[in-house]
């Protein structure tokens, strides 16, 4: 009986939707009809572990061993890798999938491990991890990882390494006032003097590459009209978040981590905070909104208000964080639709500008 009282629905579906089908069947594009292989790749150090049709495959992580494998996945029908980011072991076997013209995505790993526990997946070993990468890109199917332009690249390992210096100059002047030995204070001085000249070459090194990248000078020069937003801000923020000016004001505020989550559950409503993101930039961010919350004719009295209202100074700091990096997302914004002409129009509303 339930057999026979289910083959009439499925009739009246099939003849309500035939038309709709036989639509869809002309508009489907012929790539989009092909399945995709999807190829976990587990990135260590010295291996590749390639879960691939069922089967585990491991494969050196080298020159040779990136050779082979692209030839091997080159032979598949529309394949596409899912990897994890590994801190730069998984960079040059990525930009061998780039070059070979194969679709590659570079996940963050908590969100793969999410997924695994969301499954019950506890075991943990390099076979493992391969598997649940392909079944994630199976169930899940990622964008592909964008490749990155060699000379962006180059300009990113210059900006990262600027930081670490100026993040290990941080640490030699703290620890510098805790010595007593005049040798010791001698060797720190040294040693600040050294970190301080690394900067400075790093930094002339910087700016001589952006002489012939006219549209990254553009960029830059933009942030950099604000009040508050200084050179290292605006290199930082265009190498850590390079989707500014992409990307809506509600998207760039998570994305650098600066959105106010929401903690409710039935009667108890829970304290907003932020969280997530690119934890890398809001250190960036936080030493621009400190001078913002001093020099800009805009986000000052901002911040001033907020403190009025007693607003702790954290919070209130915070706030103007979200309001910088949201108008460095209009301003690129802008700047992208605004024809070169008129690039250098002066504001018409300079009081409601934060540049000015």
């Amino acid at each position: 009986m339930l057999e026979l009282r289910l083959r009439p629905q499925a009739r009246m579906h099939k003849d309500e939707s035939e038309h709709s089908h036989s639509a869809m069947k002309k508009q489907t594009p012929p790539e989009k009809m092909t399945a995709t292989t999807y190829v976990g790749i587990d990135v260590a150090k010295a291996t590749l572990q390639v879960h691939l049709n069922g089967h585990q495959i491991e494969f050196n992580n080298n020159s040779k061993g990136h050779a082979q494998l692209t030839k091997k996945l080159a032979q598949l029908t529309r394949p596409h890798v899912i990897c994890e980011a590994t801190g730069g072991y998984e960079r040059p076997v990525v930009a061998a999938f780039h070059q070979a013209k194969i679709l590659v995505s570079v996940l963050n790993p908590a969100q793969t491990l999410a997924a695994a526990k969301a499954q019950g997946i506890r075991a943990k070993s390099d076979c493992c991890d391969a598997e649940a990468l392909t079944d994630y890109g199976q169930r899940y199917q990622p964008q592909p990882t964008v490749p990155v332009p060699p000379e962006l690249r180059e300009m990113t390992e210059l900006a990262l390494w600027l930081q670490q210096l100026i993040d290990h100059r941080a640490v030699a002047k703290t620890q510098a006032e805790h010595h007593d030995n005049a040798f010791v204070r001698q060797q720190h001085q040294e040693l600040l003097a050294h970190y301080q000249g690394q900067i400075k070459a790093v930094e002339e090194e910087i700016k001589k590459r952006i002489q012939s990248q006219q549209e990254f000078q553009q960029r830059l020069d933009c942030l950099a009209e604000i009040h508050g937003v200084g050179f290292r801000t605006a290199l930082m923020m265009l190498i850590r978040m390079p989707e500014l000016g992409q990307i809506n004001r509600g998207a760039a505020a998570a994305l650098a981590g600066l959105a106010p989550w929401t903690r409710d559950s039935g009667t108890m409503k829970g304290k907003r905070g932020i969280g997530g993101g690119r934890a890398q930039v809001r250190p960036v961010l936080y030493m621009s909104a400190l001078s913002a919350s001093r020099c800009n004719p805009v986000l000052a009295p901002f911040y001033a208000a907020l403190k009025k209202r007693n607003k702790p100074s954290k919070v209130a700091l915070t706030a103007v964080m979200r309001k910088l990096v949201i108008y460095m997302n209009h301003k690129l914004k802008v700047l992208a639709t605004t024809p070169p002409a008129q690039e250098t129009k002066t504001p018409t509303k300079p009081k409601k500008d934060l540049a000015n």
